[in-house]
């Protein structure tokens, strides 16, 4: 026997099936796909959302409430996370970044009053509550407010 003689068993190895080659092949014309509907015609899928024509599932729920598509996302700092930055006399943007206390600047940086703050500092941030401006100016520090 050689390496040549090997040929796969009787019945283990089928010939595809070549249709749309004619009607003498018994699979031409319509090339299996059926006389008429919609998967017979090319361009004949419908999207996984489909549901045979009735009204869409997304369409029949109610709809409740607004979405502002220009709302705007601050990042927010506390007054009593400011207590990281004791003995430095300013603090920027990128000191709320190096210190991760900030991860990311979103629309920009909002100080909201929550806490206390013990010594004076001046912050520079995009936008700051009235009571946390208060609590700093208390102390004899200042907020930035960058437009």
């Amino acid at each position: 026997m050689k390496l040549s003689d090997l040929k796969p068993s009787e019945g283990s190895r089928k010939k595809r099936k070549r249709v749309g080659r004619g009607t003498g092949s018994g699979h031409g014309t319509t090339a299996t796909y059926g006389n008429k509907g919609q998967r017979s015609t090319s361009g004949g899928t419908n999207s996984k959302f489909f549901e045979g024509g009735q009204m869409p599932l997304t369409r029949r729920i109610p709809k409740r409430g607004f979405k502002n598509p220009f709302r705007k996302e601050y990042a927010i700092i506390k007054v009593a996370d400011l207590e990281m930055f004791k003995g430095k006399e300013r603090v920027e943007l990128k000191d709320l970044l190096e210190t991760g206390l900030v991860k990311d600047l979103k629309a920009g940086v909002k100080l909201l009053s929550n806490g206390d703050i013990s010594f004076p500092i001046t912050l520079v941030v995009h936008k700051a509550s009235k009571q946390a401006v208060e609590k700093i100016k208390a102390q004899g520090g200042d907020v930035e407010v960058l437009i």
